[in-house]
C-alpha cells in the first residue's frame, strides 16, 4: 500500500490518541469522519496498523527496574534458553546478537529480589553481564523520527 501525506497525518494523530473519534480526527485534517474511517480501515487491512495499545506508567504499577542483560551461552543448543525467555514475563524484549555475547535481553522487574531470582535462573543457561537503566532518554517513534 502506498501511503500519502494524509495517511501519515492520520497515523501521527492516532499515535497521540488511538481513541480519538474519526469525526474529531477528520476536523484536524479537514476531512469527514467517514473518509477518515475508510482510510483507517485500509491501513488496518493492509497491515500498516497492526494493533492499538496503551501506554502505561510502569512506575505506578511498581515496575521500578529496567535492566539490559547480555547473555553468554554455555552451550550451542539454545532451544531450552529460548523456551525459558519466552516463559518469563520479566523479559520484554529479546534479541540474538552478533559481537559481545549471544543474546541481549531487556527485562522489567518490580524489585531487586525479583531481578536476583531471574538472574539466578538465567545462570542455568549461561553467564551474563548486567546494566541497569537509570533514566530513559529517548524512544524511537517511526512516525516522527527518521532513520539517517
Amino acid at each position: 500500500m502506498q501511503l500519502d501525506k494524509i495517511d501519515f497525518q492520520i497515523l501521527r494523530l492516532l499515535t497521540e490518541n488511538s481513541r480519538i473519534q474519526w469525526k474529531d480526527l477528520g476536523e484536524q485534517i479537514h476531512m469527514t469522519g467517514q473518509a477518515v474511517g475508510n482510510r483507517i480501515k485500509k491501513l488496518e487491512e493492509s497491515g500498516v496498523i497492526k494493533a492499538y495499545s496503551l501506554i502505561i506508567d510502569e512506575m505506578k504499577l511498581g515496575f521500578s527496574y529496567t535492566a539490559f542483560v547480555i547473555v553468554h551461552m554455555k552451550t550451542a543448543n539454545h532451544d531450552s534458553f529460548i523456551r525459558f525467555i519466552n516463559d518469563r514475563n520479566e523479559v520484554v524484549e529479546a534479541h540474538r546478537i552478533s559481537g559481545e555475547g549471544c543474546y541481549h535481553l531487556k527485562i522489567k522487574v518490580k524489585s531487586q529480589d525479583q531481578l536476583n531470582l531471574f538472574l539466578n535462573h538465567l545462570l542455568d543457561h549461561g553467564n551474563y553481564s548486567l546494566n541497569l537503566s537509570i533514566q530513559k532518554i529517548k524512544q524511537f517513534n517511526p512516525l516522527t523520527d527518521t532513520l539517517k
